[in-house]
């Protein structure tokens, strides 16, 4: 395996297929990386960098032993300012199994793909795109190229484009929201699992399709960690769940998917109460009742009909009409009534028109907050990951106010589609969190890219709010770790949660370098639970085997299956089992999958199933399958 990359995603996914997968991998990083940005703080700053160049130095000694003849370790990391044809045949992309290109840069990433391509046009590519529509794109070009290259077909994992953003975005939206479940969403397919507190008696009450985790047990000690004095169970079997006492659980609810729409304010055309000011529209309210009660009164003094008198009186009030010269004196009154009020119409209509004029304007430009909004999300950062938020956040109708201190930053185009209020200016700054409405605020969702910036912004937000629920996005664990344990000590009240994009987004680059596709993560505390598709042949674990029997406790557990003939064999297999699923016709059915599958269906060698995991779980599966195959 070979990991391309300049920032902390790269070492992540290295660590991953190295300390989980056990796979050989050589990791390529910018000479300059190691003084540039290191993503930890403070003395953990130092350290790192003094192991970076502790492992920048032994890998020069494993080179120069592998000149030398020497045996060469399974860990390899090489330094080059770009990934060049010549830097990839020296990392020997003609023999490796798999490519990952993960810088910052999607045109570095693009560049380096073409290139390995033409040097391999059997190796398994995944990059790190954040544009989708040009992802879809170069996946379909490069798929392409190596048909044409290789002579015969090639799997649909030959080619994978992923987004870190896409990835942990789910994630990151559903921590902050109350009530709101984690989750996983690609290809129209929407996995939703919910915390469940236990009851009177401690425990939690059977619900939901299955049950994918037990939360830690309750903090009952100055200072604990988020993971208590009991961690997180993953992927419990019935018995653990029935002795559990005390312990909150993360089940499975719902697992179809309607396709969110977007809200309201997307239209080219406002609305006519947006179009006008309160104070005007009451003011051309009373003008027209003043017509109204020239016309009644001219038909009493005239006699005229009602429609003839309106439509003398519209003609005095538009300066058109003969002088009332030889007329009654109450017709003549009331003409120069006429003509007063539509002196007073003039103002009138010219605010009506610059207000008309000045809404279609700003109706691409940023929105403030509104008076009284309460309830809502302050999404602090609009850069790749806070644009992916934001957008999540609308698709689930969620309020939200954004501030961002960079005019020009990468979601403010998507903030005025979405006519989402934005508040500009550092967040450091005093009054910045106030003109957000932090204190009628139901969550703080601080994802910039800086982790001292995310840090006060949520002091900051506490010291208005003690009780507000905050999120924060930081790249070191150690520090994560050292922050929730503050702050849940200062605030035991509020819920506090830390989430690392590369640490949510790992597992899913590190399954597609081996041919798997990962649907998404769901972060169960500090620990991660995967959901990944698989192909049951090749696997002696699932192959031949029951949906009960296949089933690991905390390791893999079996959830869907993902073809139309299968569907139609559980309900054979259900009709008559009497299984807790409760029957074939029990399962849930949606965007093709079938869920809450019998423990007594047989999984055959063509089914394809959707399988929760632990990270070493998949990677057992994933593991045992290579070996066999390198054995045969």
């Amino acid at each position: 395996m070979v990991v391309c990359g300049d920032d902390g995603l790269a070492h992540r996914l290295a660590a991953e297929l190295r300390g989980v997968y056990g796979e050989q991998v050589t990791l390529v990083v910018p000479p300059s990386e190691r003084r540039v940005r290191l993503p930890v703080v403070g003395r953990a700053r130092a350290a790192s960098a003094a192991l970076l160049d502790r492992v920048v130095n032994a890998n020069a000694a494993v080179s120069r032993a592998a000149r030398n003849g020497a045996p060469v370790d399974s860990e390899r990391v090489v330094e080059a300012a770009e990934v060049t044809e010549t830097v990839l045949a020296d990392v020997g992309v003609e023999r490796a199994t798999a490519l990952a290109l993960v810088y910052d840069d999607d045109e570095a990433n693009i560049r380096a793909a073409l290139t390995a391509r033409r040097l391999n046009p059997r190796l398994r590519l995944v990059l790190r795109l954040y544009n989708r529509r040009l992802g879809q794109h170069i996946e379909e070009l490069l798929d392409q190229a190596a048909a044409l290259a290789t002579g015969d077909g090639v799997s649909d994992a030959s080619t994978v484009v992923l987004s870190d953003a896409d990835t942990a975005a789910p994630a990151l939206v559903a921590t902050a929201l109350v009530g709101t479940s984690k989750v996983v969403q690609t290809d129209g397919l929407l996995l939703r699992a919910v915390e469940r507190q236990p009851g009177g008696d401690g425990r939690v009450a059977a619900s939901g399709l299955a049950t994918l985790a037990l939360l830690s047990a309750p903090l009952n000690y100055a200072g604990g960690s988020e993971s208590g004095e009991q961690g997180p169970q993953l992927l419990p079997d019935e018995a653990a769940v029935r002795a559990a006492r005390g312990r909150g659980a993360v089940v499975l609810e719902q697992v179809s998917y309607s396709g969110p729409s977007m809200s309201g304010g997307r239209g080219v055309v406002p609305a006519f109460s947006s179009l006008f000011s309160r104070r005007l529209r009451w003011s051309l309210a009373g003008l027209v009742g003043c017509v109204f009660g020239l016309a009644v009164a001219l038909t009493v003094a005239t006699g005229d009909h009602p429609l003839h008198a309106t439509y003398e009186t519209l003609l005095d009030l538009f300066a058109i009409n003969e002088p009332a010269l030889n007329e009654s004196t109450g017709r003549q009154v009331l003409q120069l009534l006429s003509g007063l009020l539509g002196l007073l119409l003039l103002p009138v209509l010219l605010a009506a028109v610059l207000e008309a004029l000045g809404t279609f304007r700003s109706s691409s430009a940023l929105r403030k907050p509104p008076r009284g909004l309460g309830g809502h999300v302050v999404l602090l950062g609009l850069g790749k990951i806070g644009t992916r938020v934001l957008t999540r956040l609308r698709e689930l109708h969620i309020p939200v106010v954004c501030v961002e201190a960079d005019p020009e930053a990468r979601g403010m185009a998507t903030a005025r589609r979405l006519r989402v209020p934005v508040v500009l200016g550092d967040v450091t700054q005093e009054g910045v969190l106030e003109a957000a409405k932090i204190h009628r605020a139901t969550a703080l969702l601080a994802v910039t890219s800086a982790d001292t910036t995310n840090l006060e912004a949520v002091l900051a937000a506490r010291s208005v709010r003690p009780d507000l629920r905050v999120v924060l996005r930081l790249y070191d664990d150690d520090f994560a770790t050292a922050v929730y344990r503050t702050l849940r000590a200062a605030h035991p009240a509020a819920s506090t949660r830390s989430r690392s994009v590369t640490h949510l987004a790992a597992p899913a680059f590190a399954g597609a370098m081996l041919g798997r596709q990962i649907l998404g993560a769901i972060p169960v505390e500090r620990r991660v639970l995967l959901f990944a598709a698989v192909e049951v042949g090749g696997h002696p674990q699932l192959e031949g085997r029951t949906v009960g029997e296949a089933f690991r406790a905390g390791a893999w557990r079996v959830l869907a299956l993902d073809t139309a003939v299968a569907a139609d064999a559980v309900a054979g297999s259900g009709s008559g089992s009497g299984s807790e699923a409760g029957g074939g016709d029990s399962g849930v059915r949606g965007s093709g999958l079938v869920w809450d599958l019998p423990d007594t269906y047989v999984l055959r060698r063509e089914d394809r199933v959707v399988l929760a995991a632990t990270r070493r779980g998949l990677a057992e599966l994933l593991g045992r399958r290579r070996r066999e195959s390198a054995g045969a």
